[in-house]
């Protein structure tokens, strides 16, 4: 299949909450990156993230095997370090081949959980 996508891309507002309500890791409050690579060669992807009030931190290296999907929790991402729960952030995504990136967060805080999806903004000609 052809490689759609663009291969920068931006998640403007990121949010963790530290607090759950219901079963783990189901309703896990939580921020994911979604990530689709149409193309038939591996997309290696790496992931900046920026504060308000320190400096960024970086690069969170994965990879997305061609023609997949991969549902990355920011959650999960530990290396360099663990995104702080309860603290606004952004990320800028940078891939390697065009890759399509949506934003979706869960906050389960209180029984009556939100769920909130949208495209990640995307940079440049794809290819």
């Amino acid at each position: 299949m052809q490689a759609i996508g663009k291969r920068i891309w931006a998640i403007a507002e990121g949010y963790i909450p530290s607090a759950s309500h219901g079963p783990a890791p189901e309703l896990t409050s939580h921020e994911a990156a979604c990530l689709l690579n149409c193309g038939d060669e591996p997309a290696q992807v790496e992931l900046m993230i920026y504060f308000t009030d320190r400096e960024p931190v970086g690069p969170y290296l994965v990879e997305v095997p061609a023609r997949r999907t991969l549902h990355l929790r920011f959650n999960d991402l530990d290396t360099p370090q663990e995104i702080p729960r309860d603290t606004p952030y952004a990320c800028v995504i940078r891939a390697d081949r065009p890759i399509v990136v949506q934003h979706t967060r869960l906050d389960s805080r209180q029984a009556e959980n939100a769920l909130m999806t949208t495209i990640a903004y995307g940079e440049g000609q794809a290819g």
